[in-house]
């Protein structure tokens, strides 16, 4: 090899680190302006909501129609078995070793209908619905019908993305009912036919530590988690690119980037929760 190509292949080998790092602020560059963007999507959809309440209610009760026929049996399954099994025998195991099993029901308050209902809930309508709108959508902009519409005047967040984030924001609301009954029914299964404890003082000790806080709060952070999940799986979809791969890659990242923020979301909202519910903390 000679001695200009030597140096070539020396410069080579040093600006490859180079490059690494300087890709590494670019990625962060690029997932700050994606957040942004989201954001301003959300803002731009809450607007239209509350500027022209009227118009797409009839696409977000179809969307809702088809969020409740996909997502109610799932979520009924997992929650009542997430429920029997890490807070409901675990839990329960706990209690048993001190004589209370019983005291079961107080316990489902903290695990159930304050945190892991909650969360299943937000990871079953996000898992099923959620890659559905980003296929979709995505798989609309390859196709070009969203710049087809754009050309005809037609705007495609009120058309397409405004129905189907108010569907996901009502439905996973509403959902969270369904997930908090069925998960205190695990905890019920694991309490009294597994353990032995007596059903009414299950349901006594449960009703008498359940406070209003308790049950508002998971029902208002789920429908934060629907918006969440609809402005994520919307965005994605809607700006996907490279053909069928990147409508792949969009769901993939749509997924990911609504659970990271649904948690993130969770952890705030309860300890808001309950610094400004202390008594809440309190078991009787």
């Amino acid at each position: 090899m000679s001695a200009p190509e030597e140096a070539d292949t020396r410069e080579s080998v040093q600006a490859k680190p180079s490059r690494r790092r300087s890709a590494a602020p670019g990625r962060t560059r690029g997932g700050l302006t994606e957040l942004g963007e989201m954001t301003r999507l959300g803002a731009r959809v809450v607007w239209m909501v509350v500027s022209r309440p009227w118009g797409f209610w009839r696409d977000a009760l179809d969307q809702m129609y088809q969020i409740l026929k996909q997502c109610w049996i799932p979520m009924a399954i997992s929650t009542t078995f997430f429920g029997l099994g890490a807070p409901g025998l675990q839990g329960g195991n706990l209690y048993d070793l001190f004589g209370m099993p019983e005291r079961l029901g107080s316990f489902f308050i903290m695990a159930s209908i304050r945190e892991f209902a909650p969360w299943v809930n937000a990871m079953v309508v996000a898992g099923v619905v959620g890659t559905a709108i980003t296929a979709d959508l995505g798989a609309r902009r390859i196709r070009d019908e969203i710049d087809a519409m754009e050309v005809l005047g037609v705007d495609p967040i009120r058309t397409l993305v405004l129905p189907r984030v108010v569907a996901l924001v009502i439905l996973t609301g509403l959902l969270d009912v369904v997930a908090l009954c069925f998960g205190v029914v695990g905890g019920f299964i694991a309490s009294v036919p597994i353990l032995g404890s007596n059903p009414w003082a299950f349901y006594e000790n449960l009703f008498a530590n359940l406070t209003t806080p308790d049950v508002w709060g998971s029902v208002t952070k789920t429908f934060v988690f629907g918006l969440i999940i609809g402005v994520v799986c919307c965005y994605k979809g809607m700006y996907a690119k490279g053909g069928p791969i990147g409508v792949g890659r969009a769901v993939n990242q749509a997924v990911v980037i609504a659970f990271a923020m649904i948690w993130v979301f969770n952890v705030v909202f309860t300890n808001i929760l309950l610094g400004l519910n202390p008594e809440v903390q309190v078991f009787k």
